[in-house]
């Protein structure tokens, strides 16, 4: 039986929930249809790719991801402050996620942690950052990867659509 390996095209369901509150943070369900990826290629955080490992078609699993190994620890030098003249327009809420441009054209997620007439706080970290994550999988389906999709380093798709 088809089982999840480094190589292999794998479909599956997940429900995404913080360890310490319960919170269901993601899921497949919300996307309307189950993940597929390419499994060994990091597309998806190293510690779950790892606990994944081995799992069958049908098989489910609750599997715990400590922070370290899913989005890593707060990085205190992520969390800065900007001119609030950067923020123009901007309704600023706490909590609020924001995006920012650089001048490479990069996109940078961050979170307002607090602001002032002078001064915005913004946390750059990935917002799971800092948190033990639990993950309900369900494996839908494993198949072997075609040399394409290893050459490629990704799924693509069961159509065969070609990237």
């Amino acid at each position: 039986m088809a089982q999840v390996d480094k190589n292999t095209v794998v479909t599956f369901n997940y429900t995404l929930k913080d360890k310490e509150t319960g919170e269901v943070l993601d899921s497949s369900q919300m996307h309307g249809q189950p993940l597929t990826i390419l499994a060994g290629k990091g597309e998806i955080i190293p510690g779950l790719e790892e606990r994944m490992m081995g799992m069958q078609v049908g098989e489910t699993k609750e599997i715990e991801v400590p922070a370290a190994e899913a989005y890593g620890e707060v990085d205190q030098s992520l969390i800065q402050q900007a001119p609030r003249e950067y923020f123009q327009g901007v309704e600023l809420q706490k909590g609020m996620p924001l995006q920012a441009q650089t001048p490479e054209g990069q996109i940078i997620q961050m979170t307002v942690v607090d602001f002032d007439e002078n001064t915005v706080t913004v946390d750059l970290n990935h917002p799971l950052a800092g948190k033990d994550l639990v993950f309900e999988i369900e494996v839908v389906n494993v198949r072997e990867a075609t040399p394409d999709e290893i050459l490629h380093g990704h799924a693509h798709g069961e159509g065969g659509i070609q990237h």
